[in-house]
């Protein structure tokens, strides 16, 4: 299998698995569609990880593979190219990336569908395509333009260029630069303490802010509202609230 799946106290890695430089081609794509589906009905998964390995996270698309399709080809496969990717990006949970060495084309728009990124001193991400005479084609045009902002990203889309990870913490393409041996320790430590979280809530944020901006404030707002009254009728709501009369705050232990 290109990408696997390790559960371990509620926490899933999703780990790339294409030697050696984890392109992503039409079957890793559609392994990565399975397994954010089932990631998405699985209880005991409660938080995520995407993980390309200590030396890359994903290098881009599989280049040979797609040289050899045509337009038509091409017309039918985008969709569910894209459709990977938005199966990634819509696990109603908690997503980490932790990126080492290159995440570019493909693989700088995997790292985009994760909630946060926890990037390698060593990382590189950007997105290639225009050098190839091509855009990105999974999600980038409209994800990257969403977290750096349009002239932020038109730069990286027009240009090609590859951004290191101190220029890409600056522009916030990731949220977190350390060692490249401490990526995957930090990105599980995010995850292990959201894994500990109050699942509904957790689902409920993530969907109140990325439906939120992709609507206007009002149906974000009513959004918002539905989710917060719809809270009230969960346990977790009750061990919360209870848990800080009693003790204080950030000491609840929720449901499992």
């Amino acid at each position: 299998m290109t990408v696997h799946l390790d559960v371990t106290d509620g926490v899933g890695t999703l780990r790339l698995d294409r030697p050696p430089m984890n392109a992503l081609d039409i079957a890793l794509q559609d392994r990565l569609r399975e397994l954010a589906e089932e990631i998405t009905r699985r209880d005991d998964v409660r938080s995520v990880v995407i993980w390309g390995g200590e030396k890359v996270f994903a290098a881009g698309a599989d280049i040979k593979e797609m040289r050899a399709m045509d337009h038509a080809a091409m017309v039918t496969r985008s969709r569910g190219l894209q459709d990977a990717f938005t199966a990634v990006a819509r696990i109603p949970k908690p997503v980490v990336a932790a990126v080492t060495g290159y995440a570019l084309g493909g693989g700088c728009e995997l790292a985009l569908c994760a909630d946060v990124r926890i990037a390698a001193e060593n990382a590189r991400l950007g997105q290639p395509e225009i050098l190839l005479g091509l855009i990105p084609g999974a999600g980038g045009t409209q994800r990257l333009s969403r977290l750096v902002g349009p002239s932020r990203a038109k730069d990286l889309i027009f240009t090609g260029r590859q951004v290191k990870a101190g220029e890409a913490l600056a522009i916030g393409l990731v949220d977190r630069v350390v060692p490249a041996d401490e990526v995957y320790r930090e990105a599980q430590s995010w995850a292990a303490r959201l894994a500990a979280g109050p699942a509904m809530a957790l689902r409920a944020a993530k969907e109140c802010v990325d439906a939120g901006l992709e609507a206007g404030i009002d149906t974000g707002l009513a959004l918002e509202r539905s989710w917060f009254s719809a809270l009230f009728a969960t346990e977790d709501r009750e061990i919360g609230m209870r848990s800080f009369v009693e003790e204080g705050p950030g000491k609840a232990t929720f449901t499992r």
